[in-house]
């Protein structure tokens, strides 16, 4: 993987050009060995061509919009793209029209002179956390790829384009965890950030509570460059933060059970390791955290949420969903408005009793999953598969509900499975938990 930064750094010097890069990608997507038929769904090798033509001729004018001009992206499924029928995973949406327009992530990544390379594979409407895709087939882990296990969801072919060299950063949604979760089961870098920040407009919902628009990248440093074109800030750069004096808390309720051995070592080898620098890690209860289970009894946000957007669609196509997708979508029946409007006022107290908690500390420190991740074969099983969806979306879950920012960061040793470090910001921090999360990606993260 190449990040952001070293590729900007090449083409400024003419070492490289956006088209040597984009033909790396279509290649490395089109090799038959490889997971490129998995991780896209549909490839923009013309327009890919033509747009790396053009950022080429604007960088020799010296107009390139942005020092990243000319670098590959992915999008997931799930964006509109101007001529593109989105799918979101789906066969159900194959015979809508075309998107008019592109959404506006798209559409900012495209003005910073990011060149898209295709739409990635995904679980079907965003409604798992797994990565699992019956109509398309799902991308290989890029650990123990001879086994095989599942990349995490739902934007799985977002990292697996990261992760394999098919793109260079990628376009992610997050609900529960969608581009953290398969960020920490690949090994690599994904962001959530504060929802207000990046307009929802064009991408197919699942949640409109809970929905978040961020990027997987090699690093944090890339993630940030990426957050920042789609939040329309001015700067790409990150400020410089000294693990020495930071306040981290670390909640010990809810988010540690069912940890395997793994995580567990790893994650107290990162807490080890950052206390080592200086940074000061505070256990606290945040027995909160416990209610969750029962505010989501029902299915919660996600469910109701989805059903009002699905019901049409699945009384007319329900027999071609994914049926574990469908499923989960049907709960929402059995929610009234009551329930909803209870599920707003539980959400609203909690995020202000947490805020009152947590103000003295820089950021949450928690495992981003507490597994590392399952073979494909395991989930196969339903009983298996839906166990492993809720021990997997349980974290990430908690940064939606609580409205904030969130980060994860590889923090194994390199040669062994991925585990992800997440670390929880406060709601509209996104910048400084970033920095936070770049300082602790130096010490942790395995070399690459």
């Amino acid at each position: 993987m190449h990040t952001l930064h070293e590729l900007s750094a090449q083409l400024a010097a003419g070492r490289v050009t956006s088209r040597t890069l984009v033909e790396g990608c279509l290649a490395r997507i089109d090799d038959p060995a490889g997971e490129g038929a998995r991780t896209f769904l549909k490839v923009h090798r013309d327009a890919a061509l033509a747009a790396a033509k053009q950022q080429d001729a604007l960088r020799k004018a010296s107009r390139a919009p942005s020092p990243f001009a000319g670098i590959p992206v992915s999008i997931k499924d799930l964006f509109d793209i101007a001529g593109d029928v989105t799918t979101a995973g789906s066969i159900a949406l194959r015979d809508h029209a075309p998107a008019k327009a592109d959404a506006p992530a798209v559409a900012r990544l495209k003005a910073a002179g990011f060149v898209v390379v295709g739409r990635t594979n995904m679980t079907e409407f965003a409604f798992s956390g797994l990565g699992l895709n019956p109509h398309y087939g799902t991308p290989k882990n890029p650990y123990d790829r001879a086994t095989g296990r599942i990349p995490g969801g739902s934007s799985s072919g977002a990292a697996v384009s990261i992760t394999d060299g098919m793109a260079f950063g990628a376009l992610g949604t997050d609900t529960g965890g969608s581009c953290r979760i398969p960020a920490a089961l690949c090994g690599i870098a994904g962001f959530k950030p504060t929802q207000f920040r990046v307009p929802l407009d064009g991408a197919f919902p699942l949640s409109s509570t809970l929905d978040s628009i961020g990027p997987l990248a090699a690093t944090v440093a890339d993630c940030a460059v990426l957050d920042a074109v789609l939040a329309g800030e001015p700067s790409f750069d990150l400020p410089k933060v000294a693990l020495a004096g930071l306040e981290l808390a670390a909640p010990q309720s809810f988010v540690l059970d069912g940890m395997d051995s793994h995580v567990a070592a790893m994650f107290a080898a990162t807490l080890k390791a950052l206390s080592t620098a200086g940074a000061t890690i505070t256990d606290i209860p945040l027995t909160e955290l416990l209610e969750i289970p029962a505010i989501f009894a029902k299915g919660g946000f996600p469910a109701y949420e989805a059903w009002a957007v699905h019901r049409d669609l699945i009384a007319a196509k329900g027999d071609v969903y994914d049926p574990r997708v469908r499923v989960r979508i049907l709960r929402g029946r059995g929610q009234s408005d009551a329930d909803y409007a209870a599920l707003k006022a539980a959400r609203a107290d909690m995020i202000a009793r947490v805020e009152k908690i947590t103000a003295p500390y820089d950021a949450l420190v928690l495992p981003t999953v507490p597994a590392i991740a399952p073979t494909l074969a395991a989930m196969e099983d339903d009983e298996a598969f839906r166990d492993v969806n809720l021990l997997m979306l349980r974290n990430p879950t908690v940064a939606n509900f609580l409205d904030r920012c969130a980060v994860s960061i590889p923090c194994h040793r390199a040669g062994e499975a991925p585990v992800g470090l997440m670390l929880i910001g406060a709601q509209g921090a996104d910048r400084r938990l970033l920095a936070i999360a770049a300082a602790a990606e130096s010490l942790v993260a395995p070399a690459r």
